[in-house]
């Protein structure tokens, strides 16, 4: 009977140590879920898209500030540079239309990004789907997707933008007068743009402008010559999406003068981003960064001199 316990007691152990040894010899996934995030907006169906992120030089890059300075603030969140950045784009689904704010890098900033259609698609739409396109500025970043292989990855969208960017952006003039390092920038636009404005899809236009019915464009020039916000309101609710009017909430809430060298005219920048905080508090309504961690959605609180970001709590649409 010992002899008995004692064999059985052995083998469920030993049972026990391969079965531990076998989970523990599992293989890493190494991936993340599909990256979008959904809520509503009053009637409206808002989507966020990740295209990815990329890892930024932001201590370097962070400009009217400086390097230890930029460090002490990161250090604050438990971050440092080089900061791991989201690149956002936000699909609105009106009911009547479907609607795609920025377009994301495709393969112009690395293989870190560029998943802006594959998780369009794991959301639960097609390319072929989206009806218009409206750009915040005409930034790699943010036009890059706008193309696959040379041709319209939208094939059925008009893309609209300010035309003071592309006035900018798609000025061959511009583009041979531009410093070595600058010129990329001009000809990525051109390259994404190109085949919608062959096809008379590229629809410019100036300042502010009622685009489709609940989603307007307010002019926040700066960051480029035509950096735009769009604010969409369905119901009473409201959420403005500010593009790139921020880059890194660890420092630019707290301390909204910082600027950042990808900034046309720094000033401006740094004034819009002041009216925009202040408006967006003082308002309670919603907004979205194009470089806030993903999805970048959330409300922003007066502290002090500065400002607080209050992400949105995580919801199942129902």
């Amino acid at each position: 009977m010992l002899l008995s316990r004692l064999l059985r007691s052995s083998l469920f152990t030993l049972a026990s140590l391969l079965a531990s040894a076998g989970h523990a010899a599992a293989p890493m996934v190494k991936t993340q879920a599909p990256g979008f995030y959904r809520m509503m907006l009053g009637d409206f169906e808002i989507t966020a898209l990740s295209d990815g992120t990329v890892a930024l030089p932001v201590d370097q890059l962070l400009t009217n500030t400086n390097p230890a300075r930029v460090d002490r603030a990161l250090a604050r969140s438990g971050l440092s540079s080089p900061l791991e950045t989201s690149v956002n784009a936000y699909l609105i689904n009106t009911g009547e239309k479907l609607v795609l704010i920025d377009a994301g890098a495709a393969a112009l900033f690395g293989p870190t990004l560029g998943r802006l259609a594959a998780n369009l698609k794991a959301a639960g739409y097609q390319p072929e789907q989206v009806d218009e396109i409206y750009l915040t500025h005409l930034h790699a970043d943010h036009v890059g997707g706008l193309t696959s292989d040379g041709r319209m990855a939208f094939p059925n969208a008009v893309v609209r933008g300010d035309g003071a960017d592309a006035d900018y952006w798609l000025n061959d003039t511009n583009l041979s007068r531009a410093k070595k390092e600058d010129r990329p920038a001009f000809e990525a636009a051109k390259a994404s743009l190109q085949p919608y404005i062959e096809a008379h899809r590229f629809r410019p236009f100036r300042g502010a402008t009622p685009l489709a019915a609940g989603i307007s464009a307010l002019p926040r020039h700066g960051h480029t010559a035509g950096h735009t916000n769009y604010l969409v309101q369905s119901r009473g609710q409201r959420l403005m999406l500010w593009g790139d009017l921020i880059h890194v909430a660890a420092m630019q809430f707290d301390q909204p003068a910082v600027t950042i060298s990808f900034d046309t005219n720094a000033r401006a920048a740094a004034i819009e981003r002041k009216r925009a905080f202040a408006d967006a508090a003082t308002g309670n309504y919603l907004v979205a960064g194009a470089h806030l961690s993903f999805p970048g959605i959330g409300r922003v609180r007066a502290s002090g001199r500065g400002y607080l970001w209050l992400p949105v709590n995580y919801t199942v649409p129902r």
